[in-house]
């Protein structure tokens, strides 16, 4: 049992690593595609869309390894650091449901202003990374807060 507990701890830990990790490559990312000519704004844009898939999959394999972790440990669900990283990983997948799609999609149009577009999308990669690095404290530190 604890050989299986740790290769989960392992398979849980690759898996964060997986969720947070690209963000950090987006940002060079971001502002190459306020200059960028069509050609170069689509490689661009894939790749960022390809950076937001691998995270929803890990985020995937994230929550599963979290789930069998939390049944094969001593920990309850109803414990605050659980609860919490629970509740914000549930307002975060609404959040990268509806903040990054829509917005990649107005990058094809001519008509929207690219500065402004790409501010919206710094500030969008920044909040959900803030939300990832919130529920990964809570993961680590593990607070008693009931």
């Amino acid at each position: 049992m604890d050989l299986l507990y740790r290769f989960l701890l392992y398979i849980h830990i690759l898996s964060v690593i997986m969720s947070i990790g690209p963000f950090f490559i987006l940002f060079p990312i971001i502002k190459k595609l306020r200059e960028a000519k069509d050609e170069v704004q689509t490689v661009l844009l894939d790749s960022f869309r390809v950076a937001v898939r691998l995270t929803k999959h890990a985020g995937h394999l994230l929550v599963g390894s979290g789930i069998l972790l939390v049944i094969f440990s001593g920990w309850t669900w109803k414990t605050s650091w659980i609860v919490i990283t629970i509740l914000i990983m549930v307002s975060s997948l609404f959040f990268l449901a509806r903040a990054f799609s829509p917005l990649l999609r107005k990058f094809t149009d001519s008509k929207q202003d690219r500065e402004m577009l790409t501010k919206k999308l710094m500030r969008t990669t920044l909040a959900y990374l803030f939300l990832l690095l919130i529920m990964l404290w809570f993961m680590v530190a593990k607070p008693a807060l009931w």
